[in-house]
């Protein structure tokens, strides 16, 4: 079995709620913890942009990382939102079973 974690930035708290349930409560995601207040700078349409983000972290296994790309896309307000994923090299396994349990 093979687990994920997924970072996912957002504009506001707010949006970032909407997201974490909707990937919760459809067993996509065991847990999405929120980090407040990053700065991003980044290049947009030919310029440098610096904005006030919050970001997601996922976490959820092999089987589910798709339906979450797929999801974040539908549901997010950004027209190329981040949806970036990691493999869990390693971790307690209490902790990779009880993702697993909730999302299957």
């Amino acid at each position: 079995m093979n687990y994920y974690i997924f970072l996912v930035t957002v504009p506001n708290l707010e949006e970032g709620q909407k997201i974490a349930k909707i990937l919760v409560e459809n067993k996509l995601a065991a847990c999405v913890n929120t980090i407040k207040n990053i700065s991003s700078i980044y290049r947009w349409k030919g310029k440098i942009v610096e904005d006030n983000e919050h970001i997601l972290i996922i976490k959820t296994i092999e089987n589910k990382a798709d339906l979450i790309i797929q999801k974040i896309s539908e549901i997010h307000s950004y027209s190329e939102p981040e949806c970036i994923g990691f493999k869990i090299e390693k971790g307690s396994e209490t902790y990779l079973n009880w993702i697993k349990e909730v999302v299957e």
